[in-house]
């Protein structure tokens, strides 16, 4: 098994949300960027490294009916399957190290919280963003860690950003519309440091 899921499935296997620092009772800062984007709700939505993360609830809530969830894990994606029950169906599961995903279809839009800054060698890098450059239609929303963030996430090195330096990522096909620091309130009562910063296709 690759190493990197062994991982991921060890952690979803031995702790509860409660435990790991990404879990957000409500992934407001997503939903609110995803709001201002006034999605045609019928067109293809991925969440990147969604696990079992409430932002697809949010976006079936909202009328979303065309979302994708990549994770490595298949275990977290069991748990979100398990936790929507029925609605689980409407659905597309992708159990995947997105250093592996060839996407089969493009998308409207491609949300990532605290994946890609995981990667952190060049090649892993620039094979997320050929996969993106080649499958993301019109939005992209990407939030990492920040220049003031941890540097490292469940034992495993990450790669900080700042404003500049995630715009220089994806500027050769995508715009930056919006690029704020927003602190995350881990279940430990602990503070992290991120950037969310929302990209608009170049179409020229």
């Amino acid at each position: 098994m690759n190493k990197n899921v062994e991982h991921w499935n060890n952690i979803y296997e031995t702790k509860g949300p409660s435990e790991v620092s990404w879990t957000e009772d409500y992934p407001s800062y997503s939903i609110e960027f995803i709001e201002s984007l006034s999605l045609d709700k019928s067109l293809p939505i991925i969440d990147i490294g969604g696990g079992d993360s409430r932002v697809v609830d949010s976006l079936l809530e909202l009328g979303f009916d065309n979302i994708t969830v990549l994770d490595i894990s298949e275990n977290a994606l069991n748990r979100a399957k398990l936790r929507l029950g029925k609605i689980s169906n409407k659905i597309e599961w992708i159990s995947c190290d997105i250093l592996n995903f060839k996407p089969k279809k493009t998308y409207n839009l491609w949300h990532d919280r605290a994946c890609f800054h995981f990667l952190t060698e060049p090649k892993h890098i620039n094979y997320y963003k050929n996969v993106v450059r080649k499958n993301v239609i019109n939005h992209l929303l990407i939030s990492t860690f920040s220049d003031r963030g941890p540097l490292k996430c469940s034992g495993l090195q990450v790669s900080r950003y700042n404003c500049d330096t995630i715009k220089s990522n994806f500027e050769d096909s995508f715009k930056l519309i919006d690029c704020e620091y927003k602190i995350h309130k881990t279940p430990f009562n602990t503070k992290q440091s991120f950037i969310y910063s929302s990209f608009k296709r170049k179409f020229n």
